[in-house]
């Protein structure tokens, strides 16, 4: 990381954290606005997920926005253009924008369907029309947005994989957000940042702008990342949440490669007597190289007395932080320099107690159903292993 502050300078605090001072921290730091008034309903797995996005985009009746990294076959993808191309069909301004990368195995005949039912149909970055210095350089965001009053965020793409309930290798552990309220303007504002570089206007004749109506209790605070060199809003984001600490870290991410600075940040949390878990896949994960890059920051934490955990029954591909069972961090961005370098990202930070609370008790179950490693299993581990892990040092930045 360039210049970055050091994590130990963040001001420690007695006692419980305190809820007035993290916000005026993360609005200070971040210059967004927290919003008051929303209502967050945490979405757990393919079988929970995939149902309520679909039934929103059936309900919709003016707009449907839709932004996404992965969208590749099986039965998801049909769902997915079916739902849209019927909307559209009906009247309702459709747009979906897909990552060029990450949407190299979608079936041409989808979009065509859609495009047939009136969806205005774009593919973010397309490598072949950009400089070689911007291939790299892709929308991680995962965004929905149905009439301007319900939004969805988090780590599901669309795709066969995740079907299911994490109940086998064959079904991925993810979490995604609904969220209604004033919070949902950050997230249109997170597909519109994507979609103007597809010279489309940023509005339609379809769009309202309806004035936000309180929803709930939560207090939520939008953030987006983008490919930068430099200090990121999403990096000031968990630099503020993990430096309030004061008893308890949850952090589960698909892809770990923090650096120097963040592998401080847990080690002093750790230094201070926070309990610090972090929960990774483990032989389930689908990328070899990033599951070694990710085990290659395990010895300096475990010596700090973080605890490293590996996740069994499948991919765990999940990003969410909790904190103090106070605030949680939910969106797109993994814990590596990746989402912050190279990809464009959207976080949601949340204060709501039984939000959070459900959040932390599925970590919690996740926890269960993990194997812990040990300091003194890893300072043992075979000659091959630090092989591996000292080989995709120099790829640690992309991964």
């Amino acid at each position: 990381m360039r210049d970055a502050p050091r994590p130990s300078d963040v001001p420690a605090h007695d006692g419980p954290l305190d809820v007035g001072l993290l916000r005026r921290r993360l609005e200070s730091l971040i210059g967004v606005p927290c919003t008051e008034g929303n209502a967050v309903r945490r979405l757990r797995n393919g079988d929970e997920i995939f149902a309520a996005m679909l039934d929103a985009i059936k309900a919709a009746e003016h707009t449907v926005d839709f932004l996404t990294y992965v969208y590749w076959t099986g039965r998801p993808a049909h769902w997915f253009a079916d739902a849209l191309s019927e909307r559209a069909a009906a009247g309702v301004e459709v747009r979906v924008l897909i990552d060029a990368v990450g949407g190299l195995k979608m079936g041409p005949d989808l979009v065509e369907q859609m495009t047939a039912a009136g969806v205005t149909f774009e593919k973010f970055r397309p490598p072949w029309l950009r400089s070689p210095f911007t291939h790299n350089h892709r929308t991680h965001r995962k965004v929905l947005v149905v009439d301007e009053t319900v939004a969805f965020t988090g780590g599901v793409g669309i795709a066969e994989e995740w079907c299911g309930d994490a109940r086998n290798e064959d079904e991925w552990r993810d979490t995604h957000l609904e969220i209604r309220g004033p919070a949902v303007a950050g997230l249109q504002a997170a597909f519109v940042q994507n979609w103007g570089e597809t010279n489309r206007p940023l509005d339609t004749p379809a769009m309202r702008f309806p004035v936000a109506t309180q929803a709930g209790t939560a207090l939520v605070q939008v953030v987006r990342g983008s490919a930068t060199v430099g200090w990121d809003d999403i990096e000031s984001a968990w630099w503020t949440l993990l430096g309030a600490a004061q008893s308890r870290i949850r952090l589960q991410t698909a892809y770990f490669a923090p650096d120097r600075d963040f592998r401080r940040l847990l080690n002093d949390a750790a230094g201070r007597g926070v309990q610090v878990q972090v929960l990774v896949p483990g032989m389930n994960a689908d990328k070899l190289v990033s599951r070694v890059a990710s085990e290659r920051s395990f010895e300096p934490l475990l010596e700090a007395g973080v605890e490293v955990w590996r996740f069994l029954p499948t991919m765990l591909h999940t990003k969410v932080l909790v904190v103090d069972d106070v605030a949680a961090m939910v969106g797109s961005a993994n814990f590596n320099r990746r989402s912050l370098d190279h990809d464009e990202e959207v976080v949601a930070v949340i204060v709501d107690d039984p939000v959070v609370a459900r959040l932390a008790a599925d970590f919690d179950e996740d926890l269960a159903r993990a194997e812990q490693v040990t300091a003194q299993e890893w300072a043992t581990r075979g000659l091959p292993q630090r092989a591996l892990e000292a080989a995709v040092g120099p790829l640690r930045r992309f991964l």
